[in-house]
């Protein structure tokens, strides 16, 4: 039998994304993201790090790491903004919260006094960090151990 037109008309969509076009997409997007990627680069700091005998290489992955920069001269900087011994467990502590496998690395001069160590260890310890770190310089201890 003929339908009115005579002619019977398909109606199957096509079952195949046409992928001519895909890598073309792919680069442009590659392209796009390289462009408005924007990377952080940190403040370098005038820190004098203590030298140790013996040290363990921390083996996090670095967004699980804070760094918590104490200068010779008592200033504290976490991410690259100054903040005061007394500010450090408000500021820490909603980080610690987020990421509770976070580690702090506490990178201190050489010349700061244990007295502001321990004050920093107590407000890391009132904002929950537990997992604590002290840096030490890693070229002079490879220098004295080939001695």
């Amino acid at each position: 039998m003929m339908s009115k037109g005579g002619l019977k008309r398909k109606s199957k969509a096509a079952s195949e994304i046409p992928s001519s076009s895909l890598a073309d997409m792919a680069f442009l997007l590659l392209i796009f993201f390289m462009v408005t990627t924007t990377f952080r680069k940190e403040e370098d700091r005038q820190v004098v790090f203590p030298e140790a005998e013996a040290t363990e290489k921390l083996e996090e992955a670095r967004k699980d790491v804070l760094h918590v920069f104490v200068e010779a001269d008592g200033a504290i900087y976490i991410n690259d903004v100054r903040y005061t011994t007394e500010q450090v467990s408000n500021v820490i502590a909603p980080m610690y919260a987020e990421n509770t496998g976070m580690v702090v690395m506490l990178r201190s001069d050489r010349d700061v006094s244990y007295v502001q160590i321990d004050q920093i260890l107590k407000e890391l310890q009132a904002a929950g960090a537990v997992r604590v770190s002290f840096y030490t310089n890693l070229e002079q201890r490879m220098s004295r151990e080939r001695r």
